[in-house]
Parts: C-alpha cells; structure tokens; sequence
C-alpha cells in the first residue's frame, strides 16, 4: 500500500505515511467485515479510556458520600430519638477492667450494665439523674441518654451489686476465679505458656485464653 501511493503521488515514501495509514485505518476490511477505525474507536471517532474510569470513580465517590451522610445522620440522631420519663427504670453502662495491665485496652473492656435504677429527676433534655445506691456514692449521678438502657423487666428483679467495685470513672474491676485450661502456643523464636480464665462477673463460656507471665 505504501509503495502505492509512492508511485500514485510521485513522492519519496515517508511523506506517503498519512495517505497510507489513512487508506488502511479507514478501508473495508474482509477478515473483520468492517473497518478499522469503527472497530478500534466504536464509532469512528477518537475515544479515550480515561472516560468510563473517570465515570466509574464518581459514582463509587457519589455511593461512598451518601453512606457517610447516612452513618453521621444516624449517629447524630439515635441518642436524641432515646427519651424516658419520671419514674422510669433504667441500666446504667460501664466498663469491665480486668487489672491495670488492660486499662483502657478495647479487646478487653466489653460493655455492660447495672442496674436498673430509678429516675426520679430529668436533667435537660438528654441528660437524667437516676437513684444510685449507697456503694455507688462515689460515682457523679447525672448521666447522659447514650449511657442508659431502658429496663423491660420488673423493677424488684435489680441485679445484686455486692462485689463489683466500681471506680469514678465507671469501670469495674475484675479478678481471676479460675483457670480452665493451660495450653501451649509455639513461636519462631519460643514457647508460650497460656491459661485459659474465668473472671469474676462472668460466666465460665466467657473465659479467655491468657499469657501466664501477665
């Protein structure tokens, strides 16, 4: 084709190269039944491959915006939507802390809660001051809604609070009862020694595997 267009036009041959690519981009071709280009392009015109990536990137954009909307919408409306009145019963939530070597550590401190206690006064709009017994004088007593959980059972059936310490801060302290078990668990470099414990204020199926050095 190039030589061609060479003899056609009387001209060296790189200046043919256009009327070249032009005649085989734009030709019929048997093998395909249909021309280059239009196969190449889809329509005969230039189209990049940035389009439907730039596209495709907007609406996971638009879908991942909506679901934070939905997610800070409904954060910031459950607490206000949780109301209960005089007299009411609640739960009160703390947290189990088991030793000082698991202060503050999430994997450990599983809420829960005690109770129920009496609301005899509203305080604001989402803050209630329930009545707590003597062992819990040294706890502040106005709570917010989001630490309360309404009591569906007979207010006389209130959990026993002897031997739960709790602290100013609302964390109880747990000891070990009991071990279960003792395993073994081998690193690259040792051997570790684990027990498996049952903790105060818990069951024996909520027992957890331990390292014995802690």
């Amino acid at each position: 084709m190039l030589r061609a267009c060479a003899i056609r036009y009387g001209t060296s041959w790189d200046k043919c190269l256009p009327y070249a690519e032009f005649s085989y981009n734009n030709g019929y071709q048997a093998t395909r039944r249909n021309r280059r280009l239009k196969l190449c392009t889809a329509r005969g015109e230039k189209r990049g491959i940035w389009d439907d990536i730039i596209r495709d990137a907007e609406r996971q954009l638009r879908i991942v915006r909506e679901n934070l909307r939905v997610a800070r919408s409904g954060r910031e409306v459950m607490p206000m939507d949780l109301s209960f009145k005089v007299d009411d019963h609640v739960y009160l939530k703390v947290s189990p802390m088991r030793g000082i070597r698991r202060f503050n550590m999430k994997g450990k401190l599983a809420p829960r809660y005690i109770g129920p206690f009496k609301i005899p006064e509203k305080k604001g709009k989402v803050a209630y001051r329930p009545e707590l017994p003597p062992g819990l004088s040294c706890v502040h007593d106005v709570f917010h809604v989001s630490q309360l959980k309404k009591c569906l059972r007979v207010p006389e059936e209130q959990a026993p609070l002897e031997g739960l310490e709790v602290r100013e801060d609302r964390l109880t302290r747990e000891h070990p009862v009991k071990i279960l078990d003792t395993s073994e668990r081998n690193t690259r470099n040792k051997k570790i020694k684990m027990c498996r414990v049952r903790w105060s204020h818990h069951t024996k199926r909520e027992a957890t595997w331990e390292r014995e050095d802690e």
